[in-house]
């Protein structure tokens, strides 16, 4: 699990389903980001690091 990225979504006060909105993919596939079973593009790092304002190395990280 990306600790990290859920603790920065539940930081910001969102829903998996607003964040997937936001970076422009499904629900499902950000569940499969934040569980760590999916990697993701590299674009979508991108726009998860702007959107939290965390460096996308930290929220990268699986624990």
């Amino acid at each position: 699990m990306r600790k990290n990225l859920k603790e920065a979504r539940k930081a910001a006060g969102m829903t998996q389903q607003q964040v997937a909105d936001l970076i422009g993919i499904t629900l499902s596939h950000y569940q499969m980001i934040e569980q760590g079973d999916r990697v993701g593009a590299v674009d979508l790092w991108d726009k998860l690091e702007d959107l939290f304002n965390i460096h996308q190395r930290k929220l990268r990280e699986i624990s």
